[in-house]
């Protein structure tokens, strides 16, 4: 080819390319635009508000009997009776003579004790005879002494007339003195009776309280059950000597039994403000602290943990709250009491509360309205509402507290507002949305803020 025409031709046919490319684009119609918006999120709601709730905590313990005997020998001697039943596992009526230890010492230290009360007693009558006696002999010997006193006034007179001796007078004031000195005598014979009556009257209240304290002595020789019990361990058999003070049997009271049953310090709080609310307490009087436990009004369950359902329960009473909190495990004590623990015993479904036997106890404070709404709705600190036109709104709440899978606000949602408990992707503020009210939800979960029958189960965090 002729290099001239390739180099005249490439020029036009480039040309040709460009002015059809700008023909095309500028007789093409314009591009339409339309707004980007997202899609509308169907989204599941509940209606905030106040409702009927009640503060829960689980707390574990072991059951322990409300009362423990721990029996010793009071007085030392052979064991002479040892109650047939009295075995580990028994159960015997109150006031069962279990053991006896050999009396007769003790009876010959009673009968003595008896006999020198009987001599002092004694003494005293023979003492009270004589002082009647003396009392009579002084009204003799005054007596006496008077009718001289006349006589000697009669020899004076005659005296002064001078028709007797001055021997004669003599004679008769030496006899009054006589007299004189016989009535003073009786008289400090009969003051004496007082000292010595006293003393005797002292001996005889002495010899009492030995005649008392060789009896009680000799009714400690048999042991009796103070209460109807539970033996335990059994530490004697007859015929063995027994020194006072050692040990001889344990009992536990089947009135009623204690759990001490530890709970996190952090659910105690809610019980506590849910009883109390905020006000001041003082925990250093008995008879405040009492009155506390009293004003907190706690609903006591207690039920066995088998991990069973339809395990049996009973209801309880918080009786005492430690005086420590445990630092390892951050827990306190609360001590709960069941009354009649034997009662209602059913053979393979409902067994009595034994000692030992690890339990839950469940606490309920008393119903109070709360902002109670779904654990499970908040993020991070944060809620999902229905805002203005239907739009997303992101709140942030302040959690009082939590219990299971609820959450108790303090502030941060408003009565009214409908609260998202779906969940929501993407999260954007004003998303639009489209609410649906789930009212069984609603009701489930006042259900369960209400610790109802129909509520929903979850466990305490």
């Amino acid at each position: 080819m002729n290099p001239f025409k390739t180099v005249f031709i490439l020029p036009v046919v480039l040309f040709a390319a460009v002015a059809f490319i700008v023909i095309q684009v500028k007789s093409k119609a314009p591009i339409e635009h339309k707004e980007a918006k997202f899609p509308t999120r169907t989204v599941e709601v509940i209606t905030v508000n106040k409702i009927p709730f009640r503060a829960r905590a689980l707390a574990f313990g072991n059951v322990e009997p409300a009362v423990l005997l721990k029996a010793k020998a009071e007085v030392s001697g052979k064991i002479s009776y040892r109650h047939p039943q009295l075995k580990k596992g028994a159960s015997l009526k109150k006031g069962t003579v279990l053991i006896r230890i050999e009396p007769t010492s003790y009876k010959i230290s009673l009968n003595k004790s008896k006999a020198g009360l009987a001599s002092s007693r004694s003494s005293l009558k023979q003492l009270e005879t004589e002082e009647a006696s003396t009392r009579r002999s002084l009204n003799i010997a005054q007596k006496n002494l008077n009718v001289g006193l006349k006589e000697l006034d009669r020899i004076k007179q005659i005296w002064n007339k001078r028709l007797i001796a001055r021997s004669a007078l003599d004679a008769e004031e030496q006899k009054v003195l006589q007299l004189r000195q016989q009535v003073e005598e009786i008289k400090g014979k009969l003051a004496s009776y007082r000292s010595r009556k006293a003393a005797t009257k002292a001996q005889i209240s002495q010899s009492k309280s030995q005649v008392n304290q060789s009896q009680d002595t000799l009714g400690r020789t048999a042991v009796r059950l103070p209460f109807d019990a539970r033996i335990g361990s059994v530490f004697v058999e007859k015929g063995e000597f027994i020194n006072a003070g050692g040990a001889l049997f344990e009992a536990s009271g089947t009135q009623a039994v204690e759990i001490t049953a530890q709970m996190p310090t952090h659910q105690f709080r809610p019980l506590l403000s849910s009883g109390l609310g905020n006000k001041t307490v003082n925990f250093t009087s008995p008879a405040n602290f009492s009155a506390i436990i009293a004003k907190m009004k706690l609903q006591a369950t207690v039920r066995l943990v088998s991990g069973n359902d339809k395990s049996p329960q009973w209801e309880g009473e918080l009786v005492r709250i430690s005086e420590e909190v445990d630092p390892t495990r951050d827990t306190i004590g609360l001590v709960v009491a069941v009354n009649n623990p034997y009662g209602g015993v059913v053979p393979g479904k409902h067994p009595p509360l034994l000692k030992g036997m690890y339990t839950a106890v469940e606490f309920l404070a008393p119903q109070q309205k709360a902002l109670v709404i779904p654990r499970k709705a908040i993020h991070q600190g944060r809620v999902y509402l229905v805002g203005k036109n239907n739009t997303l709104h992101i709140q942030a709440v302040h959690v009082q507290y939590t219990q299971g899978d609820l959450a108790i606000l303090k502030n941060g949602i408003k009565v009214g507002e409908q609260l998202i408990i779906s969940d929501v992707i993407p999260v954007i503020e004003g998303l639009p949305l489209a609410p649906v009210l789930n009212k069984t939800y609603q009701k489930r979960l006042a259900d369960h803020a209400a610790r109802k029958k129909s509520a929903v189960k979850g466990g305490d965090k």
